[in-house]
């Protein structure tokens, strides 16, 4: 089992094909407890919290959730993070285990008043339930109210002598799937009441990243990251120009000038698999690099994204270099994977 809370969740357990595999095929449950979460009570225009997020989130119904990015001045990315509407003045804030000691200050900075801000990272567990299966493994742990939850709500539910827990229908996998929020305390019992069923494996942060790739899910660090813009990297539709937010005047400039980079996704003809630092070349000249790359189980091909200069489009023949190794690839649309269990379901 792996340490609850803490920065070692294994990269496997049973290997990461399998895992891989198993999550696409049935289910499978990961320990992403090292994830960070804010709560926040307050009104979000009046304190300020609605300037600091990309998406509208005062527009939001109660019991929904939003992707979004938190910018600096200059439209860097300093996170992206979902935001969990709980009532009209109740919110949830999950952000990247990294960034979360920078993402309080970065509140703490930038909200007013009449609000109150904790960092519960350290009392709430996270598990996430991925797979075709996941919906009916906890309608056996939670009942059918899990069934009403639509992609990207979420509820409270009551297990273990009625503690209560949050349930949404969100992940990283490109699989139908939810993520379970509980208090620390009862989060090896919920662990173990998962893997009593036979469907349920445990499974790593090496498939995990295999998993998000295949769906062209950005990672922060990696294809996101402070030196890169929504623009940038394509995620505009998680932006609300309508509204005010930090970084909203430089992100505009930059949509209408069009951005110095921009991420692409490229597929080998082969099992070789970029990697993260690649130079990415068109006839021998270098116009990026690679920030995600890896060999794709379910397409049996090397795959990955990375920023660029210039305008590759779509079927544009580039290659993937570092010291001897060489890799064609061809720019490709996202995802890499067309036909998912999440994707039939949303």
């Amino acid at each position: 089992m792996s340490p609850f809370g803490g920065w070692m969740m294994p990269i496997q357990y049973q290997g990461i094909l399998a895992e891989h595999a198993h999550t696409r095929q049935v289910v499978s449950v990961f320990d992403i407890c090292h994830m960070g979460e804010f709560m926040l009570q307050g009104d979000p225009v009046a304190c300020g919290f609605d300037r600091l997020v990309t998406q509208n989130i005062v527009s939001m119904p109660f019991g929904t959730c939003r992707y979004g990015f938190i910018l600096n001045e200059q439209a860097g990315i300093l996170d992206d993070l979902i935001v969990y509407r709980i009532n009209k003045a109740s919110w949830m804030i999950v952000a990247n285990a990294a960034t979360t000691p920078g993402d309080l200050v970065h509140f703490k900075t930038n909200l007013s008043t009449g609000y109150s801000l904790e960092d519960v990272s350290g009392k709430m567990a996270k598990l996430d339930v991925q797979g075709p299966q996941s919906l009916d493994v906890l309608k056996n742990i939670f009942g059918e109210g899990v069934e009403k939850l639509s992609y990207y709500t979420f509820s409270e539910f009551k297990i273990f002598e009625h503690q209560s827990c949050i349930v949404s229908r969100t992940g990283y996998t490109g699989e139908l799937g939810y993520e379970i929020y509980i208090a620390n305390d009862y989060v090896t019992r919920l662990w173990d009441l998962l893997l009593k069923d036979t469907r349920v494996k445990p499974a790593g942060l090496g498939c995990r990243d295999t998993l998000r790739l295949e769906m062209s899910y950005p990672l922060y660090g990696h294809d996101l990251d402070v030196k890169y813009t929504p623009v940038a990297a394509g995620a505009e539709k998680f932006v609300d120009f309508s509204k005010d937010f930090i970084g909203r005047e430089a992100l505009l400039i930059e949509k209408q000038n069009g951005p110095k980079e921009h991420l692409i996704y490229f597929q080998a003809d082969s099992r070789r698999s970029p990697r993260n630092g690649f130079a990415i070349l068109d006839k021998g000249k270098q116009i990026g690099l690679v920030t995600s790359g890896s060999f794709a189980p379910s397409l049996g091909v090397g795959i990955g994204m990375g920023y660029v200069a210039g305008n590759y489009g779509i079927d544009a023949q580039l290659v993937v270099k570092q010291d001897a190794v060489e890799i064609p690839v061809k720019v490709v649309k996202r995802p890499f994977l067309k036909k998912t269990s999440l994707l039939i379901n949303i």
